[in-house]
């Protein structure tokens, strides 16, 4: 098993910037690919953003190509997402999600790759 404990949402203007964090235990960090993903209702779960195992290969979706950044630090079993120039459209609840797979990126883009989810992060971007 593996718990996920995402942090660092809230609100802020459009244009700023927010730094979400991503705890995980009970497995060895360094041999999970970790993902990003965001939720808003009536949509389906949109991929934003995936990291290999040893922070050496990521993957963005369309949504976060030049304005987020993902990445980790094994030593403190965390990944982040370095969100900039926020805008409305980016307001969703933010969900790190994990799985132990050795897999190229692109594997993780769908909701069915990852075995272990977090309970998500709230972030309001205000017009």
């Amino acid at each position: 098993q593996v718990q996920l404990v995402e942090s660092g949402g809230g609100l802020v203007q459009a244009g700023g910037s927010l730094r979400l964090s991503c705890v995980a235990s009970g497995r060895t960090f360094s041999r999970l690919a970790m993902g990003w993903f965001r939720h808003t209702p009536g949509k389906e779960r949109e991929f934003v953003s995936v990291i290999n195992w040893s922070g050496h290969s990521t993957y963005y979706g369309d949504s976060a190509k030049g304005r987020f950044t993902i990445f980790r630090d094994n030593a403190i079993n965390t990944v982040f997402l370095q969100m900039s120039n926020l805008k409305p459209e980016d307001t969703a609840v933010y969900y790190c999600a994990a799985d132990p797979r050795a897999a190229s990126t692109t594997d993780f883009v769908g909701i069915n790759g990852y075995e272990y989810w977090g309970q998500g992060t709230q972030v309001t971007v205000s017009s």
